[in-house]
């Protein structure tokens, strides 16, 4: 006689999707939707201060959900992510800048200006190129990394898209896929090649993309004037 199989009782039951606990990615989501309501105006300075700091104690993503419940971006699709391919004719085909180590190491960083495409080659040698603080004068940019028995490592700010489309022959090509909030943020493509060696991409904590903020900033304060300009006038009787 077939026994029927009983639910194991001391099975924890499944968590509703509000009960997950949140990760930095859902955080990150949620402060994108809150500066961009204290861009529009939806939220006050003090609003907005007061429920980043809320999201940043929440635990779980329902608990996150709540401080975008009243906004209309929590209601609406995301941005459309960017393509996994720069445009064509957007890149040129020459490197506006060589990073080279043989048997030493190189550096790019700080506040440098990052060009359209940048090559990176490490043989024997380390490389390391920091977009974190660099100033995007072209919102695509390609970097092509070529490994040989080297290391290239690439960070970049939290609030750009980034892209990988490269490989390893006994070796690691590794790029942390990232999308921005902003459909205008820069899009960093990683393309290359690690043989018997190590190309890494990923996002610095933290850092952010200063023209993106100063954006915002500046939406921020048009709006402010315009609305204590609104006020004086109507206190005048204009």
């Amino acid at each position: 006689m077939d026994l029927q199989k009983r639910p194991d009782a001391s099975a924890a039951p499944a968590a509703k999707p509000a009960e997950l606990r949140a990760s930095d990615a859902d955080r990150d989501r949620i402060t994108d939707i809150l500066r961009e309501a204290l861009a529009e105006g939806r939220l006050t300075p003090e609003e907005h201060a007061e429920r980043v700091e809320g999201v940043l104690a929440t635990k779980t993503v329902g608990e996150l959900d709540g401080f975008v419940r009243d906004l209309p971006a929590a209601h609406t699709g995301r941005a459309a992510s960017a393509p996994n391919r720069p445009v064509q004719g957007a890149i040129p085909a020459e490197a506006d800048e060589n990073v080279v180590a043989v048997f030493s190491s190189a550096v790019r960083k700080g506040r440098w200006r990052a060009g359209r495409r940048i090559h990176a080659y490490s043989v024997f040698g380390n490389v390391e190129i920091d977009l974190s603080e660099a100033i995007f004068e072209y919102q695509q940019v390609v970097i092509k990394a070529i490994s040989v028995f080297g290391n290239v490592e690439i960070f970049v700010p939290e609030n750009v898209s980034l892209r990988g489309s490269g490989g390893g022959v006994l070796g690691n090509f590794e790029v942390d896929t990232l999308d921005s909030g902003d459909a205008d943020a820069p899009v960093v493509y990683i393309d290359g090649l690690a043989v018997l060696g190590n190309v890494e991409a990923r996002p610095k904590r933290g850092k952010l993309v200063a023209d993106i903020l100063d954006r915002v900033t500046s939406r921020v304060n048009e709006r402010v004037a315009d609305r204590l300009d609104r006020s004086l006038r109507k206190h005048l009787g204009h």
